[in-house]
């Protein structure tokens, strides 16, 4: 069959990726997908098994970082879209291992802009008709005060912890590429997401694991940090919507307009818990236990997502407690997932 597009997925077998790569398979039936994923920890073909029989879709297991090996793809199967979303994402742990994060996220975005440049360059047409999508953090930017305001897409960058240093470093390389090569690039750059299927070292998935087991839920210092959330289908369907129409050389901030403090939240995320498990109201509140802070701890993110709202027409769907039910019924429904994953370390 000849397909319209050829798009490679990176990181598709993760989180945010699954979805995407889900709602590409079935809404772009004309479209070869290929889900490359180096099934790391947090990578799950699980995710995505009710579209692994599609005509359309593909996976690949391969490592970003692999220049032949991405040429190799690239060149198979005639790639003209790449959606970047393959990345080393929690904090924490590019706390401990800096040099994984680096190499991952810098350099893996690197070796993909290469090829992309490489390959797309060969092709009579050049760059038209082809598209680099990166897939970044609101991180990047740093760290607001309470009532400071919104990050906004001309929100200077000012990193704190190495996972966001490297996808800094990742989203200028990304820029630079555009700027200096003329590559059709954009970039998005998106808060805190949750929903199903997201690896159990996160908050949300993990506080729904040790509440159902009677384990402590750590919040860090007083639980004041604040972040911005955003249900992982809304930000799929806004990465559809600026991979065919977002402006070539562009950034786009997609957030909830959703900001919580981490203790309101887990104190929410607790009542749901214990509701839909039949437990008495105030079951597990005595599970919420405050640790030291973390190093570098940003105090408050929160994105403005009124350029990608007016621009493309996008905005959330959800409200976050209706979205926080959804996800905790979803972990519930699907203890045997949680659990296989949480066996893996």
């Amino acid at each position: 069959m000849n397909y319209k597009r050829n798009i490679l997925i990176t990181g598709g077998a993760g989180f945010i990726g699954s979805h995407v790569v889900r709602l590409f398979v079935n809404k772009y039936p004309h479209y070869r997908i290929v889900n490359l994923d180096l099934l790391t920890y947090a990578g799950n073909l699980a995710n995505l098994k009710d579209v692994e029989g599609m005509p359309n879709y593909n996976f690949v297991q391969g490592d970003v970082c692999d220049y032949e090996g991405m040429k190799n793809i690239f060149r198979t199967y005639d790639i003209d879209g790449v959606i970047h979303l393959a990345a080393e994402s929690h904090v924490d742990r590019s706390i401990a291992e800096p040099f994984v994060f680096a190499r991952t996220n810098v350099m893996g975005t690197l070796t993909l802009l290469q090829v992309a440049r490489e390959c797309w360059g060969e092709r009579e047409a050049g760059f038209e008709g082809c598209r680099f999508y990166h897939i970044s953090t609101d991180e990047v930017y740093g760290a607001l005060e309470h009532g400071e305001g919104l990050f906004t897409e001309q929100t200077p960058y000012s990193p704190h912890s190495p996972y966001s240093a490297s996808k800094a470093s990742s989203d200028h390389f990304v820029r630079a590429y555009h700027d200096t090569y003329g590559l059709p690039t954009v970039v998005t750059n998106c808060s805190n997401n949750y929903g199903p299927n997201q690896y159990p070292e996160k908050l949300i998935p993990l506080f729904i694991n040790n509440i159902r087991q009677g384990k402590p839920l750590p919040v860090y210092g007083k639980g004041e940090n604040v972040r911005d959330w955003l249900y992982v289908e809304d930000h799929a369907r806004a990465i559809d919507l600026v991979f065919h129409e977002g402006r070539v050389g562009d950034t786009y901030n997609i957030g909830g307009f959703n900001e919580w403090r981490n203790i309101d939240l887990v104190r929410l995320l607790v009542a749901t818990v214990d509701r839909l498990l039949g437990n008495p109201e105030g079951h597990s509140d005595h599970l919420i236990t405050h640790v030291t802070d973390r190093a570098g701890h940003d105090l408050r993110y929160a994105i403005d997502s009124t350029k990608i709202k007016n621009e493309l027409g996008w905005e959330p769907t959800l409200q976050f407690a209706e979205g926080l039910e959804k996800t905790v019924r979803w972990y519930l429904n699907n203890q045997a997932w949680l659990d296989e994953l949480v066996g893996r370390e």
